[in-house]
């Protein structure tokens, strides 16, 4: 690593003072810490948040499901309150790296990081979240805007991501043999606003499979979307699959989600 200061504030408020010009946040620091260490990132400051309570936490009220930035993805998956109102949830937060991984990293510094294979944004994207942070509120599906983009200006934290409950919802996706992340990944949801999809690792960012939406809108089963093809254009490929793979992988990802959506 290269030489960087270190500090550790007592509240969002300090946290937010304590950035300057070429500073990063820590969080759980699953992705920081490795770039670090590889010498692809020279930050002249850290700052820790993780010694911040007031960003730590789930709760139910109102029909939302709030979940404070600094939460462990264990703890998501691990929470009584988060398998009784969004089931899919937990599953997805169980399916995250290992249990080391799940420990440490945490879902304000996964979504705020937006990797195009990492879980959460598809259900923010599904679930229709809302994005909290020590400024402003942002709606989940305009939060991502790219690879490793989204809205967050510089300076901003994460605070809290808050979900709708659906009235169902179910995840699904076929992961990377040794990291776990997402090839493709699907949550299909069907809220009080309609039928959403949302789909990760597929595409430089997250993103709504709206021919499947309007196909489930109408029939909410597998069956309904069996005629309903992804577009390869515009897909990721790498070396681990190709455009026209993800795209087939969107489908037969969709399908258990649906399956697993209806128990």
């Amino acid at each position: 690593m290269y030489e960087f200061d270190y500090t550790r504030p007592s509240s969002v408020a300090d946290a937010a003072k304590a950035r300057g010009d070429d500073s990063s946040y820590l969080a759980g620091g699953m992705t920081l810490l490795p770039t670090l260490k590889q010498r692809l990132a020279r930050p002249d400051k850290l700052v820790d948040l993780s010694g911040l309570a007031e960003l730590k936490g789930i709760s139910v009220a109102g029909g939302t499901l709030t979940i404070g930035a600094m939460t462990c993805h264990a703890d998501v998956a691990n929470s009584a309150d988060v398998k009784k109102a969004i089931p899919a949830l937990a599953v997805l937060a169980s399916g995250i790296g290992d249990p080391q991984v799940r420990n440490r990293g945490t879902i304000g510094g996964s979504i705020a990081n937006a990797d195009p294979s990492a879980d959460y944004p598809a259900a923010v994207v599904a679930l229709n979240a809302t994005i909290h942070t020590n400024k402003r509120q942002l709606a989940g599906e305009q939060f991502f805007k790219g690879l490793f983009e989204t809205a967050l200006e510089p300076g901003e934290i994460v605070v809290k991501v808050s979900f709708p409950i659906p009235k169902r919802a179910g995840y699904c996706k076929f992961p990377n043999p040794a990291s776990r992340y997402a090839v493709v990944g699907v949550m299909v949801a069907d809220t009080a606003s309609g039928v959403r999809v949302g789909v990760t690792g597929a595409g430089p960012c997250a993103f709504r499979a709206k021919d499947m939406e309007a196909a489930l809108a109408k029939n909410f089963s597998a069956d309904a979307i069996a005629n309903v093809a992804m577009p390869a254009k515009g897909l990721n490929t790498d070396l681990h699959a190709t455009a026209e793979y993800r795209a087939h992988l969107v489908g037969v990802m969709a399908k258990r989600a649906i399956a697993a959506a209806l128990g």
